[in-house]
């Protein structure tokens, strides 16, 4: 049984602002970036409970080449993307989107 994967806006936003960053810095780094979300996206996808819960039901999945982390809910039948933050950004900011998860 596959389960859907959801991207809350939130998290496309954050895609969005990372991947400028990296483009900025190098031509062609932003892809390289999204090419790694999306293979870590995927990972999830193919075993969505193989990531550790780091509090409550919210699991993180940490990005290869990328100092970044994707944190998302596992439902019945869905998998929530919260966020796609760097390691060390201030973890009040995902905290608050666990509290208005769904």
């Amino acid at each position: 049984m596959s389960l859907e994967l959801i991207v809350r806006p939130e998290a496309e936003n954050d895609l969005s602002q990372a991947r400028r960053w990296y483009e900025q810095q190098l031509r062609g780094l932003g892809r390289d970036f999204l090419d790694e979300v999306a293979a870590t996206f995927e990972r999830i996808e193919s075993n969505p409970e193989a990531y550790a819960k780091i509090r409550g039901r919210l699991r993180r999945a940490l990005v290869r080449r990328f100092p970044f982390g994707v944190f998302y809910l596992l439902e019945r039948e869905q998998i929530i993307i919260l966020a796609v933050l760097r390691a060390s950004r201030d973890p009040r900011l995902w905290k608050s989107r666990v509290r208005t998860g769904r």
